[in-house]
């Protein structure tokens, strides 16, 4: 069983920056992808990016493309969102989530087998 916990979200102005952290415990990230998914009020669940175990394979969504990085600290259980210029577009609960079979990067929700209980961001105008 993996507990995930998603931490640095908060209230930021519009062109602000801010990290996302997604802590693994019980078990480990090591040999699975984990992406980060947000839900905006009113909205489906998206993705936003993921990034495969090794670390060497990303994938970003449009919208978050040159804006946001995913990275991956495996010693530390460790997952991190760095998110630049942010507009009130990337209002949402983010979350991140391990997948399910070990490789990654996986864009569907039901490639993920554990997710953890978001964090709320709001970026204001």
């Amino acid at each position: 069983q993996v507990h995930l916990v998603e931490s640095g979200g908060g209230l930021v102005q519009a062109g602000g920056s801010l990290r996302l952290s997604c802590a693994a415990s019980g078990d480990t990230f090591s040999n699975y992808g984990v992406g980060w998914f947000r839900q905006a009020p009113g909205k489906e669940r998206e993705i936003v990016a993921a990034i495969n175990w090794s670390g060497y394979r990303t994938y970003y969504a449009d919208s978050v493309k040159g804006r946001f990085t995913i990275s991956r600290e495996d010693t530390k259980n460790t997952v991190y969102l760095q998110r630049n210029s942010l507009t009130p577009e990337d209002t949402a609960v983010y979350y991140c989530a391990r997948d399910r079979f070990g490789a990654g990067p996986s864009i569907r929700w039901n490639e993920y087998e554990y997710a953890g209980q978001g964090t709320q961001v709001t970026v204001s105008s």
